[in-house]
């Protein structure tokens, strides 16, 4: 079976073994070789891909629910879609929410995902309570940060590397209502943008879309967007139908000149200089959810989403080098993410830490691989480092240097006899 990430690239040929049970699961991992989770293939790169894959969104039952508390335990396979669907309604929300409800459980523990709201309530491993976790022997272990404390914080962010997710438990949020109060901010440079992150960083959830390729006194144009839950106890919610991309776009389609206007015609879609809005739940966390097939809009050959972090002490100075390599090199991303990160937290391979975070979406074309290397060397240099959920590139060096407790996580993988059983494509190209 051919698949691939998010990304579109690579794309690999692989056995999938589809698990509809713990048994069949067990089954799988028990043949020889090596395996990776795969759920809904929204990581973007290589993380999820490798010669044997187990399929897991079947996997997809809700189990327990305790109304009182919103404590849900689910198989690993249920969508944040479904979770949303079904307890927005009822006044719960998720407590960490990435920009796409279209993942599974165990792949928003896997990449422990951030959210808007990183600043204030950390990733996905802060609503996390347990999971339980097949080793490659079979056996089945339950983790928490009480028990299996080990295992419980490599596997969260751990990239599927030590073993299969088969169910968890998390810390849903209360909430009043299906919709967000959102206030939206003109930036007119990086300096006024940093500002304004730093001065609404009390709000809620925050984030902000960036004019990649602007330079000079226009550097980092961007729009702040910052939203609070409403409090109008209306808890209408259903997912709303996508309109879909039908086909691949031609490579010409996206060029500095289209990325360029797109950008010029999106900033200035906001008159005012600050705009209050009512806004639903669905449209400020999950934008590109109501795009079916968006990944199209790069061509048949995909695209890399290039996603890093710098520490605060230096993502001022360090942006403007990135933001200044990427603009002279012209090959902008009309899809540009800034958000600002709280506190690290004690996961071994987990990506966030204190700083601002930039995502960008590349098409794949040749000039694009240099490029990346001089952002990676960029990266370094400032004490950054890259999220492996979006990466199919990056070098060894990058993850050793970036990734402080590396060692730790192969001690893991070694203590659990991990090395042999699970594996992906990413991890062999980086020694994981």
């Amino acid at each position: 079976m051919e698949i691939s990430g998010w990304g579109r690239y690579p794309v690999v040929q692989a056995h999938c073994c589809s698990s509809f049970s713990e048994n069949k699961a067990r089954s799988c991992i028990s043949s020889q070789g090596s395996w990776i989770s795969y759920g809904l293939g929204r990581s973007y790169g290589d993380s999820a891909l490798n010669e044997q894959v187990l399929l897991l969104q079947y996997l997809n039952k809700m189990l327990y629910f305790d109304e009182k508390n919103g404590i849900l335990t689910c198989e690993a396979g249920v969508t944040l879609a479904e979770i949303a669907d079904c307890f927005i309604p009822r006044g719960w929300f998720l407590s960490v929410t990435p920009g796409t409800k279209f993942i599974t459980l165990g792949g928003a523990i896997a990449s422990n995902v951030h959210g808007k709201n990183h600043h204030i309530a950390g990733s996905f491993v802060s609503s996390l309570i347990s999971f339980e976790l097949m080793l490659a022997n079979g056996e089945v272990e339950y983790c928490s940060r009480e028990q299996n404390k080990d295992l419980f914080y490599a596997t969260c962010g751990g990239m599927g590397l030590t073993g299969v997710i088969l169910r968890a438990t998390i810390q849903l949020k209360k909430v009043n209502s299906a919709y967000i109060q959102q206030k939206t901010i003109k930036a007119r440079n990086l300096e006024e943008i940093f500002n304004l992150f730093e001065e609404y960083s009390d709000w809620t959830y925050s984030v902000a879309w960036l004019d990649c390729l602007s330079k000079g006194k226009d550097q980092g144009k961007s729009l702040l967007m910052l939203g609070e839950h409403a409090n109008d106890h209306v808890l209408r919610y259903k997912s709303k139908k996508s309109i879909s991309i039908p086909m691949d776009l031609p490579k010409f389609s996206l060029n500095k000149y289209s990325i360029s206007l797109f950008n010029k015609l999106y900033y200035n879609k906001t008159r005012k200089a600050i705009n209050d809005t009512t806004t639903t739940i669905e449209k400020f966390f999950y934008p590109l959810d109501s795009i079916h097939n968006w990944n199209k809009i790069y061509g048949k050959n995909g695209f890399l989403q290039y996603q890093f972090v710098l520490p605060k002490e230096s993502s001022f100075e360090g942006l403007q080098n990135i933001l200044s390599q990427i603009s002279h090199a012209g090959l902008g991303s009309f899809l540009t993410v800034l958000k600002l990160f709280g506190p690290e937290r004690e996961n071994y391979l987990s990506f966030p830490q204190e700083g601002y975070t930039l995502a960008l979406d590349f098409k794949i074309e040749n000039k694009l691989f240099p490029l990346l290397e001089r952002l990676d060397s960029l990266i370094l240099d400032y004490g950054g480092r890259l999220y492996l959920t979006k990466d199919a590139r990056m070098s060894s060096e990058m993850v050793i240097k970036g990734y402080p407790m590396f060692d730790q996580f192969k001690d893991i993988r070694d203590k659990y006899s991990l090395y042999n059983k699970f594996n992906s494509i990413q991890s062999k190209r980086l020694g994981i």
